[in-house]
C-alpha cells in the first residue's frame, strides 16, 4: 500500500504544476504571420506567445466584431481554477499520506480520481462554452462581415482540440505543458488505484 500511496502524492502532487506551466494553449497560424499568433491560457489569465500578441489578436477581431480578450479580473474562472486546482492537489496529497500510514483504502484514490475528472469535465464544458460566444457573439457593427452560405452568421470559434481554418487563419488548440502534467497526475492516480487493488487483494 506505500507504494500506491507513494504514487498518489506523485500525482497529485503534478497538478501544481499548472501553477507554473500554461493549461491550454491556442495558435494562430496565417500568411502574414510567419511566426504566428498565440496565447497561453494558465490558470489566472492569458499570456501571448510574444509581448504584442495578445493585443494583435485583439486588433483583428476588432475588424470581425469579435470580443476583446479578456483580463484576469473579468472572468470568474481565473479566480476560481487556482482554487480548485490547489485544492485537489492538497486534498490528492492528503489522501496519499494517509493511504501511506494505513488510515484509509486504495479506494479513496479512486474517489478522488472521479471527483477530479468531474471538474475537469466540467472545466472543458466551461471553457468551450466562452470559446463559443467569444467566436459567435459579435459586434453588429463590426467593419467585416462574413456570413455561411446559408446567411447565418459566420462563427469564429477556435476548436477545442485540433486545428481549424478561418478564413485565412489556422487556428489550432492543444494542452499546454500543465495540462500535459495534469494528465500524467491523473494517470498516476488511476495507477496507485490499481497497485493498491492488487496489494489489497494479496
Amino acid at each position: 500500500m506505500k507504494t500506491a500511496s507513494t504514487i498518489m502524492i506523485i500525482g497529485s502532487a503534478l497538478l501544481l504544476s499548472l501553477f507554473i506551466y500554461p493549461l491550454w494553449v491556442v495558435e494562430l497560424e496565417a500568411p502574414q504571420y510567419p511566426d504566428g499568433l498565440g496565447m497561453f491560457i494558465h490558470l489566472n489569465g492569458l499570456q501571448g506567445f510574444t509581448e504584442f500578441d495578445l493585443q494583435n489578436i485583439d486588433g483583428l477581431n476588432h475588424y470581425i466584431g469579435m470580443q476583446t480578450l479578456p483580463k484576469a479580473h473579468e472572468m470568474w474562472e481565473f479566480s476560481v481554477f487556482p482554487i480548485v486546482v490547489g485544492g485537489m492537489a492538497i486534498l490528492g496529497i492528503i489522501v496519499g499520506f494517509l493511504g501511506f500510514i494505513g488510515k484509509i483504502s486504495h479506494n479513496w484514490f479512486l474517489y478522488w480520481l472521479i471527483l477530479m475528472t468531474v471538474l475537469g469535465v466540467l472545466g472543458m464544458f466551461d471553457f468551450n462554452a466562452w470559446m463559443t460566444d467569444y467566436g459567435s457573439n459579435l459586434d453588429p457593427n463590426a467593419i467585416i462581415k462574413v456570413t455561411e452560405p446559408d446567411g447565418t452568421p459566420f462563427s469564429y470559434k477556435p476548436p477545442l482540440l485540433g486545428s481549424r481554418d478561418i478564413l485565412n487563419f489556422t487556428a489550432i488548440s492543444y494542452p499546454g505543458t500543465g495540462g500535459i502534467f495534469l494528465t500524467i497526475g491523473m494517470f498516476l492516480t488511476f495507477i496507485a488505484y490499481l497497485v493498491g487493488f492488487k496489494t489489497n487483494k494479496k
